[in-house]
């Protein structure tokens, strides 16, 4: 009897205890979606969670909708790179306090067509001379169509449009048609990420011309020197006609409520947390470049721009972490 007595006390004890602290989490949650730039930043703010406070931190994966819908049930603690235009319900989900957004991870990203800078300005230490000088808008193109010749075409140019099925190449290509580049140029449309990753590395490495849709932030806008083609300025209304710039997306670190609550400390420093396209897409570079992990790049990254933790944290956060990074 005594026994039993004992096993019931223990079972409370136990419920009691983990009630307690349900609202104090050991571990957090970090939205994967399955990108590597989200997958950088969670290893920064991972590292600094942990090692500045604590908390021990594991990704879950899963789609941005998807990810999204876990931090309004609070199943995930905190998403570092909510890119909100892709998200329909983002604004009202605010509005209507269903999550917490603490600020703007980066808001300078771009996409569009990308020429080599060395093409524009050529490359004395290459041996490369500027082929198209007075290259700066989009619709400066049709004046240069045998720089960038098709390879299955003797008259005509080459332009790399974006993805089969991305949203964006239906833009693209109306842009394509807007600016009349149809008369001199063929829009190709590679057949995946990677292949058009590797068409613009292999013309680059070899100095060759190319005019390519890409976007940032990214491991290779990080690695190579790649000037976006200039064009209308952004106009809501039009943009889609593939009349104007694209617009920037804002970026947001958000967390759920749940969290918000439970873990003030933590709160603080994401709501201070705030990059730019250029440093992400410089630490994936470095991973390309170096075969580093997203912890050893986060190490990496958090040493060479040291003066972020001056913005992210206490003098004495930051002290520990600087301890920890030597």
């Amino acid at each position: 009897m005594k026994k039993i007595i004992c096993l019931i006390i223990l079972t409370i004890l136990i419920i009691v205890t983990t009630v307690g602290c349900s609202n104090n989490p050991t571990e957090i949650t970090f939205a994967d979606s399955g990108w590597d730039s989200i997958k950088f930043h969670n290893a920064v703010a991972g590292l600094i969670v942990e090692k500045v406070y604590g908390y021990k931190w594991r990704e879950v994966p899963g789609s941005s909708t998807v990810m999204h819908e876990g931090l309004i049930k609070g199943e995930i603690d905190v998403h570092m790179e909510v890119w909100t235009d892709n998200l329909a319900t983002y604004e009202s989900d605010i509005k209507e306090s269903k999550l917490r957004e603490l600020g703007i991870n980066f808001d300078d990203n771009s996409q569009g067509i990308y020429v080599p800078r060395y093409v524009i300005e050529g490359d004395e230490s290459r041996g490369i001379e500027a082929l198209a000088p007075e290259l700066k808008y989009v619709w400066d193109l049709k004046k240069y169509p045998d720089i960038f010749p098709d390879d299955e075409s003797n008259n005509k140019g080459r332009i790399y449009g974006a993805i089969p099925g991305w949203e964006v190449d239906d833009i693209m290509y109306k842009k394509y048609l807007h600016y009349g580049l149809d008369e001199n140029f063929i829009y190709f449309r590679p057949g995946s990420d990677a292949s058009l990753a590797a068409a613009l590395t292999s013309a680059y490495e070899k100095g060759e011309p190319i005019a390519a849709y890409y976007w940032e932030p990214t491991w290779l806008m990080g690695k190579y020197d790649f000037v976006l083609l200039e064009d209308e300025p952004f106009d809501k209304s039009t943009y889609k006609d593939g009349k104007t710039t694209l617009p920037s997306v804002k970026v947001t670190v958000a967390v759920s409520n749940n969290f918000a609550e439970s873990a003030p400390e933590v709160v603080d420093f994401l709501t201070k947390y705030r990059t730019s396209s250029a440093l992400t897409s410089e630490a994936l570079a470095y991973m390309q470049d170096t075969g580093a992990n997203y912890k050893e790049t986060a190490e990496w990254f958090l040493k060479k721009h040291d003066n972020l933790l001056d913005e992210w944290l206490s003098s004495d956060d930051a002290q520990i972490l600087r301890d920890y990074l030597k």
